[in-house]
């Protein structure tokens, strides 16, 4: 287990080790944000604890898809000459999509970029992140987010639960600018989009939706709950794993 400060410490540290290996810097922001206000046709949660039931399908779930966008920051471009023209630039983040799964048969683990923990969809955990694009820009794979993890859906009698969060690795460490949302895709049925109504800026890590196999069918809960760490997360759901600073071990 960690502490407040050695979970922290590790995020930065992280952040260090990834631009080293992904070869690029912070996102700065996603094309497939969706606004309650410009989509009728997507099941918004907005509030903790709200939740969203798919029911079962005749023959399995497809190919579930839990994408990861958030706003682009504008800034003011600094010094006299930056005043003078009154240019803005888009400010960069990077915010990544991770998540800790509970099977059926009782096996936990962790999925997420850091300590290159990416999963598996054709076998056990049945969960692979296969986004980490951080330029914002939209494509013919992910609709513009950024981070994405692929369900199999046909495997989803086997998964107990699976938590999604995010983390703030560098970049403005302002969830309040950013405005990140959870966007989970079931073929045939309306996307389902968590979004976050309350923000606490000091900490980088938010817990923000569970989905949870319930007698064959997809419930889906808005959690919006901040921690400093990982394994201060994983104590609040009671997952169980270990951590050495932010990975799993």
């Amino acid at each position: 287990m960690t502490d407040n400060n050695s979970s922290a410490n590790a995020m930065i540290e992280a952040t260090r080790g990834r631009a080293k290996f992904s070869g690029h810097g912070g996102a700065l922001g996603a094309a497939g944000y969706l606004s309650d206000t410009d989509d009728n046709n997507v099941n918004f949660l907005g509030v903790t604890g709200q939740t969203e039931i798919v029911n079962p399908h005749q023959h399995g779930y497809e190919k579930i898809r839990i994408g990861a966008a958030w706003q682009p920051i504008t800034v003011k471009k600094q010094g006299f000459l930056g005043k003078l023209l009154k240019k803005e630039q888009e400010k960069g983040v990077d915010l990544d999509l991770g998540c800790l799964y509970e099977m059926k048969d009782g096996t936990r683990g962790c999925v997420q970029a850091f300590g290159e923990m990416f999963g598996a969809f054709n076998e056990a955990p049945y969960l692979s992140l296969s986004g980490d694009d951080r330029t914002g820009e939209d494509d013919d794979d992910d609709d513009g987010e950024d981070e994405i993890i692929m369900l199999n859906g046909k495997k989803w009698p086997d998964i107990k639960r699976v938590l999604f969060y995010l983390y703030i690795y560098e970049g403005v460490n302002n969830w309040a600018e950013i405005q990140p949302q959870v966007q989970i895709r079931v073929p045939n049925e309306k996307p389902m989009i968590v979004t976050l109504h309350t923000y606490k800026s000091e900490l980088p890590l938010c817990a923000v939706a569970m989905l949870e196999n319930v007698r064959g069918g997809i419930k889906m809960t808005n959690n919006t709950e901040y921690y400093p760490g990982h394994a201060e997360m994983d104590r609040a759901f009671g997952f169980g794993l270990n951590w050495d600073d932010g990975k799993k071990s």
